[in-house]
């Protein structure tokens, strides 16, 4: 009976959703036309997630973990934005060290009405296996470094180590099989295409805009901006990126990353790239 009422409910929001978009957005041939503005629209609100926190810490470092950094830095970007857009609402899914479940996180974002979704992540590769005397031995993998901007694609299959890495949280939870259907079951797919289309291009341009200020400010090395199957960025009704801000067992990286000038770099690209966002939806619903 549950989960007949909620294939219901799935497929209502499903047929609302497309006939809103084929009926409230133009068609642009740029990223920065794609946008859900409407006529006056203002940019109001950013959410910013903190990625993992509590029993689940994420990628570990030498001396620091991947929850505490994440923290610090969402701290920090959310103090800035209050400070340099103060007209703009600045939301945390999570201000202390306790784990937020990722369909909560998106439940968080959609009730708060937001227009943008952070998410706050650490990089990290796995260890690899060396044969030394004969012997199968792990070895540190530290050649990772610098940025990498993930946007929610539509895959399945053959998804790539970080969303691997990154959707693990989801068997921490309690009950997960009941927010997240790995099924192909038409009417959930039908939902998460319907968002992935409506909100696609303006995440990668999000995407590209907050790597262009790493690259071309921060002097960072960059990984690109991918497409991946993220359960944090599945459900949130907005334009969303999360942003693996360096590889934290990359004892380079591991050191910009917990430094005071470093998480003030990240947060300082990331406040250019949303003024910059703001201005340019807010001047498409204008027009």
């Amino acid at each position: 009976m549950k989960n007949k009422a909620l294939k219901r409910l799935i497929c209502g929001l499903a047929a609302l959703m497309l006939l809103f978009t084929l009926c409230s957005f133009k068609t642009e041939t740029t990223a920065r036309g794609d946008t859900a503005a409407y006529a006056g629209f203002k940019f109001k609100t950013v959410i910013i997630d903190a990625g993992h926190g509590g029993h689940d810490p994420g990628a570990y470092g030498s001396y620091s973990t991947e929850k505490k950094v994440t923290l610090a830095i969402a701290e920090k970007l959310q103090t800035a934005i209050e400070k340099d857009i103060p007209e703009v609402n600045a939301v945390m899914t999570r201000t202390d060290d306790n784990f937020i479940e990722l369909h909560k996180r998106a439940e968080i974002a959609n009730h708060q009405h937001g227009n943008m979704f952070i998410s706050i992540h650490c990089n990290s590769l796995p260890d690899n296996r060396r044969m030394v005397n004969g012997r199968s031995v792990r070895v540190n993998n530290r050649s990772g470094k610098g940025v990498l901007l993930l946007v929610y694609g539509f895959k399945r299959t053959g998804e790539q180590l970080e969303a691997i890495r990154e959707n693990a949280s989801i068997y921490q939870e309690k009950n997960y099989k009941d927010y997240y259907n790995t099924s192909d079951d038409p009417s959930t797919g039908l939902v998460l295409n319907a968002f992935r289309d409506k909100y696609r291009k303006q995440s990668i341009h999000l995407a590209n805009l907050i790597n262009d200020e790493f690259v071309n400010n921060d002097g960072r090395r960059s990984n690109g901006v991918k497409e991946q199957s993220l359960h944090v960025l599945a459900n949130s009704g907005m334009p969303a990126v999360l942003v693996e801000t360096g590889f934290i067992n990359n004892p380079e990286d591991e050191e910009y990353l917990n430094s005071e000038q470093g998480q003030n770099e990240i947060v300082a690209s990331i406040v250019r790239a949303i003024k910059q966002y703001k201005k340019e939806v807010e001047q498409a619903a204008a027009n």
